[in-house]
Order: C-alpha cells, then structure tokens, then sequence
C-alpha cells in the first residue's frame, strides 16, 4: 500500500536528490550570496540557505515515505545501481526499506530543525558561512550511508562525517573544545581503519561489495574464522562510533565541548550509523560470526547500561559539580547499550526492539540537548549545582514551560509508558529473555535482568535531574528578617524616636520582610518551540502508536535474518 503512487524514477530521483543536495548546497554556502538575496546581511543569507536545502532534503524525505510500498517494507525500494569502479566491482547502489526509511527520515528532520534553531540563534564563533556548510557535509555523509548498499561506498559515506563534526566542535564548540575534537577524531579514525580491514576482508573473499547479494547468501560464501575476523574488525570501528563501552570515553568531552547543534546531531544521528552497521552488514552477511561474538556483545551492552546510569547519578548528586550536557552523554552510553543488546539477541523481537529505540533515543535526546543547551544559554553554566542551588524557584518558577518540557523529555528518556522511550527498552529485554538458537539462554537471561535494573538506575538519575534543576533546592534558612522575628516586642524604653517613654508597650507582630524576587528568564521563545515541537509530537506518537515503527522494520527484520528470505 502506498499513500501516493509515485513512479519507480521519481523515488529514485528522490532518494539521490536527498543524498546528493546537501552536498551541492554545502558548495553553495560557501559562495558569495546574490545581492538580492542577502536579507540584513551573509550572514543572515548563508543561515537561510541552510534552512531552505535541509528544508528540501526534509520535504523530498517526507514524499520518498509517502511514496514508499508499505506493503512490502522488506522489499528494497527507489533503487539506483550504476557501476562505479568496474575493476574491483564497485557500484553507486542506492536503495531503502523498513530498516533505513526511518533513520532517513529521522536524519533530515533533526538537520532541518538544527538549522532553523540556528537561523535564529546562530552559532557564537567563525563565519556561519563554514557552519552552514559543514553541516550540510555531515548531512549529506549521515543520509549516504543510510542510503547506500555497497560496502565501499558505505565505508565512504560513514568516514565522511567525521571531518565536519571534529571541525564543529573545535571551531564552535566551549571548553575544551581542541582537546574534544582530537578525542573524538581519533578514537573514530582508529576504529575505522580496523573496520575498513573487515570490508575489505568480506568483499575479496565473497568476491562481491553489494550488501543485498551478500546478505541474500547470508555467509554461505564465508568460512567461519572469516566471519569471526571480520565481525570482530568491523565491529570495533562500529562499536566506537555507537559508541559501546569501554571505546565511550570520547563521547561524554565531545558533547560537553560541542555547540547545542553539535550535540543534537552527534547523539540523533552519527550514534545511529554504528549500531545500524551492526544491523544492516553484520546479522546478514556474517551469522556465524556474530553468533560467536554475541553473549560478549551483550555483555558490554549491559556493563554499559549500568555503567553509563552510574556515572550520571555520580553526576547528579549534589557538591558533584557535574555538567548537565555531560550527563546527557552519559545517559546515552546506557541507551544505546540496549540497542546493542537487542542486536545481539539475533532475534525479530531484539533487532525490532533495538531499531525502535534507535529512533526513540534520536528524538528523544535530541530534545534534551535542545533544552539543555537553552538552559545553558539562559544561566551562563550547565552545572547542575549552580542550576539547582543558586537558582531559588528554579525552572519551574522562572520559565515554566521550558521547566515542563525539559520534565517530559526526562521522563520519556527513563521510558515512561505511552512515551517512545518504552518500547525498544522492553523489546529488548524481551529478546534477551528468548535469544536466538545457539545462545546461551540462562546468559542472556542474566543479561536481562542486569538490563531490567539499569532501568531502574535511569528512572533514579533522571527523577534526581528532573528535581535538582526544574524545582530547585530546598533553601533552609527562614526568608524573614533575622534583625525582626514574628513575635518580637517592639523595645518598651523609649518611642523609635528616643523623645521619651513610648505610647505603647504591648508586643506588636513585625512585618515579614519579603523574600528576594526571584528573577525571570526568557521562557520558551517561538522559534524554539518550533524546532522542539516536532521531536516532542513524535515522541508521543511513537509511545502511543508504535505499529506505525514496528509495522515498518519487522518485515525487513524477519527478511534480513533469514537470509534475504521473507
């Protein structure tokens, strides 16, 4: 079923159009403005321009769904296949399903709402000219490699991200930004030559690079020790990216360092690249590897999952000082170690479980980082000690509404029934309950249940966050005058004016003096309400009508683990 028949060559105009503008408008950025066009300033033109390309790439994105076969979500669609360098059987293989459709499409949405909350507050460092095109970069990189399906090309489209992130976070990016950057940059670069190793591993030895042919054979064309090197090459690169611990610790200095924008796209977007490598490379084209590889895979999700919990209370507690951006980050090594979990369940239920909190995690966290970067421009600090202590009323009393979506988000994230946070957590501890044939069962039980109290860490990490910052602290000395108590007596002696005894010696109630008022903030303005507003909808949508996901990702699932078979 398709909502609008669209012809085969207008979604596979579409889907190149979707990978390829962003590259030609990062070009544009970059070049003088026309006169005509220039509004108060370039500045202000260049800024605009980001929003108009990822605006098209949004709208191009939205009918490429709308035209999609829902019917058959398992079936790859809008497929280019151009050979690209003949010798070693390298082609220009673009085509999506019910797996990639809505990472895509979760993409251009976060990048169109990055550059609208930046039109309107635009980034405080160099040329916005370099911002704006940068970020196309990273656009266009992120949705290439979502899009394509062939393993070169896909090694491409994930290494050409990284350049435009390290420069976002050294050139725009708060304290510490150099050192960040360089963390972040290597740490993926490492990985990413091993990883490059692995494909290079599975395309000579298979004799093909085209993701659909070598998940249709499902490893057949491998020997055992070959998937087993190449899943534990691939893996690494992949690994880091998600990122699973013990390769997180770039993570937590890249987001405390980068711009608000920088955060969003770094946690909705590039963490997904890793874990959909797991999913789209790893279950189908080398089985036998990751049967052999998965009860440690799991076991670093959910060393990770309680990992990543304890260090956010160990943030959250009060005298921590902790960095509420850095707490974010954190909260996301234990969520995308359910992801990880789920994938390595190689279950239907798991994989399912994972892609949905996949999205879930993208939107979710997308909208922390918004507010918490709004938190942080508003009070000068992301410290959770000034938030909380120094603050009186807090959120709730000095700007309302930003202090009840900032509550939303966190109890999304703790996965709240009826909230999209829910469902992928319980999927995949449903998978882990019943892995796939060959694992351990009491293992991966254990790893539930390991994983079920890492829920219980978040939702204690997050209720602590939610009533340091949006309720304050409790202030324990009295708001009265300590110079005039309720129920002192006025001195009997003499009258205030010292001309002799005074008319009256009954004690007399003083009058409270007034508690400091407690100043303002800029609450919620229009411009972020309309880049917060989309990520809070879906977020409700996807926790209430969650079929509308699964509907989409199970049939491609069932078809991808079972060997390119529905």
């Amino acid at each position: 079923m398709t909502v609008i028949d669209i012809s085969p060559s207008v979604m596979q105009f579409l889907l190149a159009f979707i990978v390829v503008a962003p590259l030609l408008g990062a070009v544009a950025a970059l070049l003088p403005a026309p006169p005509g066009l220039k509004g108060k300033g370039p500045d202000q033109a260049v800024l605009r321009h980001g929003v108009t390309v990822t605006g098209a790439v949004l709208i191009a994105a939205i009918v490429l769904a709308v035209g999609f076969d829902h019917d058959h979500p398992a079936t790859m669609q809008a497929t280019t296949d151009i050979s690209w360098i003949p010798a070693l059987d390298v082609r220009i293989h673009l085509g999506i399903d019910g797996i990639s459709l809505p990472l895509l499409l979760l993409t251009a949405l976060l990048t169109f709402l990055c550059a609208l909350h930046s039109y309107f507050k635009p980034p405080a460092g160099p040329s916005p000219k370099a911002f704006t095109a940068l970020v196309l970069v990273l656009e266009s990189g992120t949705l290439a490699t979502f899009a394509v399906l062939d393993l070169l090309l896909f090694f491409l489209a994930f290494e050409m991200v990284l350049i435009p992130m390290y420069f976002l976070i050294a050139r725009w990016g708060g304290d510490q930004r150099r050192a960040a950057a360089w963390k972040f940059i290597l740490y993926t670069l490492l990985g990413s030559v091993v990883m490059l190793l692995g494909l290079l591993l599975i395309g000579l030895r298979s004799g093909t690079f085209d993701m659909v042919a070598l998940a249709t054979d499902n490893g057949r064309g491998l020997t055992t020790s070959v998937q087993v090197i190449a899943v534990l090459a691939i893996g690494v690169g992949l690994a880091v990216k998600t990122p699973m611990w013990p390769l997180h610790s770039w993570l937590p200095d890249a987001h405390t360092a980068a711009p608000t924008v920088g955060s969003v796209l770094l946690a909705g977007v590039l963490l997904k690249m890793g874990t959909y490598g797991f999913v789209r490379i790893l279950l189908p084209i080398a089985p036998d590897g990751m049967r052999t590889f998965a009860p440690y895979l799991a076991a670093f999700a959910v060393v990770g999952i309680v990992y990543g919990s304890l260090a956010c209370l160990a943030l959250a507690r009060r005298g921590a000082k902790g960095d509420l951006k850095r707490l974010i980050a954190y909260s996301s090594v234990g969520h995308m170690g359910f992801v990880l979990l789920g994938i390595a369940t190689m279950t239907p239920t798991g994989v399912n479980g994972a892609l949905f909190a996949n999205i879930a995690h993208g939107l979710i966290t997308g909208l922390l980082f918004f507010l918490v970067g709004a938190v942080k421009d508003r009070y000068g600090t992301a410290d959770l000690d000034t938030l909380a202590g120094a603050t009186g009323a807090a959120l709730y009393g000095r700007a309302p509404r930003l202090g009840a979506l900032l509550a939303f988000a966190a109890v999304a994230s703790l996965g709240l029934p009826g909230l999209a946070g829910f469902w992928g957590e319980m999927l995949t501890l449903f998978g882990a309950y019943s892995p796939a044939e060959g694992l351990s069962r009491p293992a991966f039980r254990t790893f539930m249940a390991i994983g079920a109290f890492g829920t219980l860490l978040t939702a204690a990490y997050m209720l602590i966050v939610v009533r340091r910052v949006c309720m304050g602290e409790h202030t324990p000395h009295s708001q009265l005058s300590p110079a005039a108590p309720a129920d002192a007596p006025e001195p009997s002696g003499t009258d205030p004016s010292g001309a002799g005894p005074s008319a009256t010696t009954a004690p007399r109630p003083a009058t409270p003096q007034p508690a400091a008022t407690t100043p303002q903030l800029a609450d919620i303005q229009t411009y972020e309400a309309a880049a917060w507003t989309p990520l809070a909808a879906l977020t409700v949508l996807a926790g209430l009508w969650p079929a509308v996901l699964l509907g989409l990702t199970d049939p491609a699932v069932q078809k991808l683990l079972a060997g390119g078979k529905s």
